[in-house]
């Protein structure tokens, strides 16, 4: 590959600056594990995604709007994205903030943030979109009044 063949940044699109704690409603203590970190020494990027869905996850399930075996709706991720600004690393404690940017009829768009230790500033954040379908017939479907309730908690 020549220099002309490289991927190119888009510089159109400014890198986004690392979010602070006070602009998330929500925290969840995340422990990292030895296993999180990669061979340079520091939490590896798929591992990021695995906190997004544990805080989000586990943010319904505790508000009582999320029965991941027998609930009749269930949300599906549609989009994901995530912006790195600092290494996360074996022993700390990762603080993911996390917060509803868009509630729609059928979907949200939730953005989590991932802070090391009592960090002010981000070292990870991102988003997913979820689309809540029927269980059965895996069509889109309205968020239960439950649900939508506890979503509108989050929102920034």
């Amino acid at each position: 590959m020549t220099s002309d063949d490289a991927p190119r940044h888009d510089r159109a699109t400014p890198r986004p600056r690392p979010l602070a704690r006070d602009e998330f409603r929500h925290f969840l203590p995340i422990t990292t594990r030895w296993m999180d970190n990669d061979v340079y020494g520091h939490v590896n990027n798929v591992v990021y995604y695995a906190y997004f869905d544990t805080v989000v996850n586990r943010y319904l399930i505790e508000r009582g709007v999320l029965d991941i075996h027998r609930g009749p709706v269930i949300g599906l991720v549609v989009e994901t994205g995530c912006h790195y600004f600092a290494p996360l690393a074996f022993p700390e404690t990762v603080h993911a903030g996390l917060r509803v940017a868009r509630l729609g009829t059928s979907s949200v768009r939730y953005e989590v943030a991932l802070f090391g230790g009592e960090a002010q500033a981000a070292a990870a954040q991102g988003h997913f979109v979820h689309v809540y379908v029927d269980r059965q017939s895996r069509r889109p479907t309205a968020l239960p009044a439950s649900l939508r309730a506890a979503l509108r908690e989050l929102i920034a």
